[in-house]
């Protein structure tokens, strides 16, 4: 049994696109993001990791990781700050926002999605964003994340209606307009497929002799033994029948494997299978017996272990937290 692995992580880890934003401005003009712990309880009550993105939908601006170079966009692009690193969005390079802005969401009449927000003076030149966040889970083992740049850059300038991000600039730009019923549900779910599309096509333009997780995935073992075990993680799975599943020796798959993903495929599985069981023991009610059976291990004991090894808790411990995380946000 096979799966598509890029789509397993994203599942796993709980990847969740929320707070839209619609954004007219009118130079001069800057705005930068809030701290991350202002806006990922909003977002995803209990994730760790902040995704941001902006398209430019009509004129153009600047972009850049404070303390970095800008970038230039132009309408028809989107940025992605993979690792939600406090930004600047503005009419021209070097700019900062005075004071930093404040908590977005304070701006959206009776907290409704999508935010309309206006920036700016009274200059000629105006630009339209259709801006937003996502969130998922980083702990215990997101190798994904691990692996993306801190920026990823992608031309949606020449797309039509055909593609994924010509859907999505068209129809985000309609649904941030006409507030209609669902609105949210829908933007949300634009944002995710936005994100995987600019991670595919990260994928595909990676130079050939680039290492890392994504690299593995289209690697033909490395991508087939990954494949493997996200399929059937509960497996007891040895290097030798994922060497034998991928038509290669032992010592290749093995040497193969740390090259490109930066570990052994068995150090791998182990944390992959911790991932499983956080959002198991996160999202539902079964027993820690029962999710350490879902997860290949024999005794309940041995879980926990191998758990609070890699983790630094025990999973009892992780679905309190998680609990009272989600307590906090409904409340």
């Amino acid at each position: 049994m096979t799966i598509d692995t890029l789509s397993d992580v994203l599942k796993t880890v709980r990847l969740t696109g929320a707070a839209f934003f619609e954004v007219v401005a009118r130079s001069p003009w800057a705005v930068e993001q809030p701290a991350r712990e202002v806006i990922l309880p909003r977002v995803l009550a209990g994730a760790d990791h902040l995704i941001a993105y902006h398209v430019v939908v009509e004129g153009g601006c600047f972009a850049n990781i404070i303390g970095e170079e800008p970038i230039r966009i132009e309408a028809g692009e989107i940025i992605v700050f993979t690792k939600g690193d406090p930004h600047v969005m503005s009419s021209g390079p070097g700019m900062r926002a005075q004071p930093a802005t404040a908590d977005p969401f304070a701006t959206a009449e009776d907290g409704q999605l999508p935010f309309f927000v206006k920036y700016g003076g009274d200059g000629r030149e105006q630009s339209r964003l259709v801006c937003g966040f996502l969130a998922c889970d980083a702990r215990p083992f997101n190798p994904l994340l691990d692996h993306l740049p801190p920026i990823i850059k992608t031309d949606g300038s020449k797309d039509d209606d055909s593609t994924w991000l010509g859907q999505f600039i068209r129809l985000a730009i309609v649904e941030s307009t006409s507030r209609r019923a669902g609105g949210e549900s829908v933007l949300a779910r634009l944002s995710e497929l936005m994100f995987i599309e600019v991670v595919r096509r990260h994928l595909e333009a990676l130079p050939h002799e680039r290492i890392g997780w994504l690299a593995g995935l289209r690697d033909p073992f490395v991508g087939k033994a990954l494949s493997l075990m996200h399929g059937r993680p509960a497996r007891n799975w040895t290097l030798e029948k994922l060497a034998r599943g991928v038509g290669l020796s032992r010592s290749a798959l093995a040497e193969r494997f740390a090259e490109l993903i930066g570990i052994p495929p068995m150090q791998y599985l182990a944390k992959w299978r911790m991932q499983i069981a956080s959002g198991l023991l996160s999202n539902g009610s079964a027993s820690i017996a029962a999710i350490a059976a879902e997860v290949g291990y024999g005794s309940e004991a041995a879980f926990s272990r191998a758990f609070k090894k890699l983790v630094g808790i025990s999973p009892s411990a992780w679905r309190y937290r998680r609990i009272v995380a989600e307590n906090q946000r409904a409340g």
